[in-house]
């Protein structure tokens, strides 16, 4: 199968040398390989990373291509891919990855097995190994922390509702269509959502590894998780299909916050006490027991004094994102 690997990359110049050189490092046959990078209007070494990295291997592959993204956004930067790329199929892969040797030929092996959408699992590490960032990448793997999607939780192989790092067949987005340019966060959502309506099945095989970096600090993760939470709000004004109701546990959480705060301020009813201090007493309870999970799960050099923040780290992203969709219902557009 000819294949295209395509990255789309807005100022990446820490994390785009290092997975250029994984795709370069691949077992599959590079003369079955095509390279598309997609450069999102970067402002940094990025452009000139790539540019490098074409001219050192431009016989290593069937084709390397660059190519611009001048409204910067994800959807619009795989629609510019999708209008271009050669592939039977193609690969999308995140510029903030690290790819396995055999990534693209596991999924190609399943793409020639008659499957038109396949994924698989996405652990996610940490750049700069520090004990700080091994409590950040805790909080992060763990379910309480992020989410129930099945590339976060291998759910075995079987067929999901969406994937991460995905390969698709062309005659998948030739029925589907393209990306909605409109949703910069939540485009995957609703790209899956089309085409399982279009009657196409998801695979997803935990024998397909690659890996995502997290972001590099606290504040980062935040400003993340905010985003993340931002446009599920935005995406349900849109197109409500695609979500799913565990994308609205965090803003459940904080609209509890508030409304119970509100009513113990300015009320006296003590059955309203009472409901506050369970709500509170559960979600401590739980984030406890999760945070203990986290720590007795992990390898022993990743278990660091720090840890013992972890239900106030679960405590921050849950808000930040349940902020963030709080914020999107005030927003006109």
């Amino acid at each position: 199968m000819y294949i295209t690997i395509c990255v789309i990359a807005y100022n990446e110049e820490q994390y785009i040398g290092d997975i250029l050189d994984d795709i370069k490092n691949q077992d599959y046959n590079h003369n079955d390989m095509e390279l598309l990078l997609v450069d999102s209007a970067s402002t940094d070494k990025t452009p000139e990373i790539m540019r490098d990295f074409m001219e050192k291997n431009s016989t290593n592959f069937r084709k390397i291509s660059i190519v611009k993204n001048p409204k910067k956004t994800l959807p619009c930067g795989w629609n510019v891919a999708l209008s271009c790329y050669e592939g039977e199929a193609i690969l999308k892969v995140d510029a903030h990855a690290k790819l396995p040797t055999s990534f693209v030929s596991k999924n190609v092996r399943d793409l020639e097995s008659g499957e038109m959408v396949v994924g698989g699992r996405r652990p996610t590490i940490i750049k700069d190994d520090s004990n700080w960032q091994d409590t950040l990448l805790l909080a992060e793997n763990s379910m309480f922390g992020s989410s129930i999607a099945s590339f976060r939780n291998n759910p075995g192989k079987t067929y999901v509702k969406s994937i991460f790092h995905g390969a698709y067949r062309r005659e998948v987005f030739d029925k589907v269509g393209g990306f909605n340019e409109q949703l910069t966060r939540t485009e995957d959502n609703e790209i899956h959502y089309r085409i399982r309506n279009a009657g196409f099945n998801i695979l997803f095989d935990p024998d397909i590894v690659s890996y995502q970096y997290i972001r590099s600090s606290l504040a980062k993760m935040l400003k993340q998780k905010h985003a993340n939470g931002f446009w599920i709000g935005k995406t349900l004004r849109l197109v409500p299909g695609c979500l799913s109701l565990y994308h609205f546990v965090p803003f459940a959480f904080v609209m509890a916050i508030i409304v119970t705060t509100i009513l113990c301020l300015f009320t006296d009813w003590m059955a309203i006490g009472i409901l506050t201090g369970i709500m509170w007493g559960l979600y401590c309870l739980l984030a406890i027991a999760m945070a203990i999970l986290a720590v007795i799960t992990a390898p022993r050099d990743k278990r660091h004094a720090s840890a013992v923040l972890l239900p106030v780290l679960f405590f921050l992203l849950h808000v930040s994102y349940g902020l963030g969709t709080l914020r999107s219902f005030f927003m006109k557009k």
